[in-house]
């Protein structure tokens, strides 16, 4: 396959060069990292707006159902479905003080699930703009996931080839999942606090990962996976034989602690307000009633009890594969070229998927702040890998978009 945005290795870094002389392509291969890297974060979202428009437009002509009740749907209001909803009500009238529960007492999905920041800044700006919620949520979130793409690209930069930071970051950008970077979700301000972590960790900017880690606290649940990164990173230093003065491990320590802290405070904040110390458990329990019946939660344990619901002993064989998959993986000589850092952070997101998560439909976008391991040079090492990729992402984003917004919740 013939390059059309001709890359090359230029020494150990591997700097892009403009192979094609015509300003389109300069445009994504020339100039400042940040021009190049805007460039296609915005090509990325026209194209899935155009895509989720042009389903919502066959949807409303040929009268599907959305997935969006409410009456007169808009485009907004269409980006604005699913989980969306609670954000809606947590911005409008905040948190439930009594859990709902059904029938038998037993609880129910609620706004306890999700947490606070992303609703919050909705609410703040619908009431300095006058906007509708649709509005201010969906382009906060577009937004933030440009932002988001600009930041991957420097953390990639910081522990990879040029060339393979650039593709990761375009692979990113237009991968099957990047329509979760503009819906009215919290997922690209979480990815946003979690690369700039990453990236204040890889520069040892260690107290400047205090508010971004604890903000990503109270966006989406997974945050206690950085500071899990921070304490690979203490130990890592502590042994590799170089200078390590104590400042530095005191600020290790504090944003450590500080993320931690703010990480597990949640559930003890839903207990609080509600008078059930089991408020958050029980409310992420109630999702699981679809899949397995009502359960009690036992870490480590939610794949298997999924995969044997379904699949019997081979499910059980399945995820044990599929961990050993992963494991090599994250063990490979490529990903450890990405740093400790980031390999660390990986490992650790994994950990807290296994250990908790139940895994369905979502799991593909809880998956997403493993972003960084696009960096892996493998990837971008051919024109042919590359480009296939490339191609491959935007060829799944429309199956991607249909099952995973249209007819079922990402």
């Amino acid at each position: 396959m013939v390059d059309a945005v001709k890359t090359v290795s230029v020494g150990a870094r591997g700097r892009l060069r403009d192979g094609a002389g015509m300003w389109p392509v300069r445009l994504f291969t020339s100039g400042p990292w940040w021009r190049r890297v805007l460039a296609v974060s915005l090509a990325a979202r026209l194209l899935t707006t155009a895509l989720l428009a042009t389903l919502f437009i066959l949807a409303t002509a040929n009268g599907w159902a959305l997935p969006s009740s409410r009456p007169d749907p808009t485009f907004f209001s269409f980006l604005s479905s699913w989980d969306s909803t609670y954000y809606r009500r947590i911005a409008e009238s905040g948190y439930p003080v009594s859990l709902p529960v059904d029938d038998a007492g037993n609880v129910v999905p609620n706004a306890w699930a999700f947490l606070p920041v992303f609703p919050f800044l909705v609410s703040l700006l619908t009431a300095v703009t006058t906007l509708p919620f649709d509005v201010v949520a969906v382009v906060l979130s577009t937004g933030f996931g440009v932002a988001a793409t600009l930041v991957l690209y420097r953390l990639l930069a910081a522990r990879t080839t040029e060339r393979a930071a650039f593709w990761g970051t375009v692979l990113f950008a237009f991968g099957p999942l990047s329509f979760v970077l503009q819906v009215a979700y919290a997922e690209s301000l979480m990815l946003l606090l979690t690369f700039g972590s990453l990236l204040a960790l890889v520069r040892r900017h260690y107290l400047l990962m205090i508010p971004l880690g604890v903000a990503a606290s109270f966006t989406r649940p997974g945050a206690l996976a950085i500071a899990l990164a921070l304490g690979i990173h203490l130990v890592v230093r502590f042994f590799d034989g170089r200078p390590f003065p104590w400042a530095e491990r005191l600020r290790i320590v504090a944003a450590g602690a500080a993320i931690s802290v703010a990480g597990l405070a949640w559930p003890v904040i839903a207990g609080v307000v509600t008078g059930n110390g089991e408020a958050y458990l029980e409310t992420e329990l109630s999702w699981w009633v679809g899949f397995v019946g009502r359960r009690e939660f036992v870490p480590l344990s939610p794949w298997f009890v999924m995969a044997h619901t379904f699949l019997g002993v081979a499910g059980i064989v399945l995820v044990i594969a599929l961990v050993g998959v992963v494991a090599w993986w994250l063990s490979s000589r490529a990903v450890r070229s990405l740093g400790h850092e980031i390999q660390g952070f990986a490992v650790a997101h994994c950990l807290y998927l296994f250990a908790v998560f139940l895994p369905q439909q979502s799991v593909f976008r809880l998956a997403l702040p493993l972003a960084p391991l696009l960096g892996d040079e493998r990837l971008s090492a051919t024109p042919v890998r590359r480009w296939g990729l490339f191609a491959a992402g935007i060829a799944l984003q429309p199956p991607a978009i249909l099952l995973l917004w249209f007819i079922g919740y990402p």
